[in-house]
């Protein structure tokens, strides 16, 4: 519990806090991997005490974008903090060359034991 009392301005920069479910990957990792915060987001408005409207991106409509205070931690801006997050395309038609390394194991089917014989 937070005994002192929150309060964001407009512009403020937040956290959200997700906690994922299991089985299901709503922001980007499931499992070990995900994420405790996300963001930072913009804060827009005050609906009550404890009750605020962030700025979400646009691939987050299925998100309702206000959350309860103790769902928010201010973000305190860091010149380090790297914030790109771009992903990476790939073409589908990219083509590359498979290369064998090593044979394992040879199966062997009726075919080749009827050869041999």
């Amino acid at each position: 519990m937070r005994r002192c009392e929150l309060e964001f301005s407009v512009g403020d920069k937040v956290f959200l806090k997700v906690s994922p479910m299991k089985g299901v990957m709503w922001f980007g990792k499931k499992g070990k991997l995900s994420p405790c915060f996300i963001g930072p987001y913009e804060f827009v408005t005050k609906f009550r005490t404890v009750s605020y409207e962030l700025k979400l991106p646009s691939d987050m409509t299925m998100v309702h974008p206000v959350f309860h205070i103790l769902m928010l931690r201010l973000y305190k801006p860091d010149p380090s903090h790297v914030l790109n997050h771009e992903e990476i395309e790939i073409s589908e038609g990219l083509p590359y060359e498979e290369k064998s390394v090593q044979i394992i194991d040879r199966q062997k089917t009726d075919s080749d034991s009827r050869s041999s014989s």
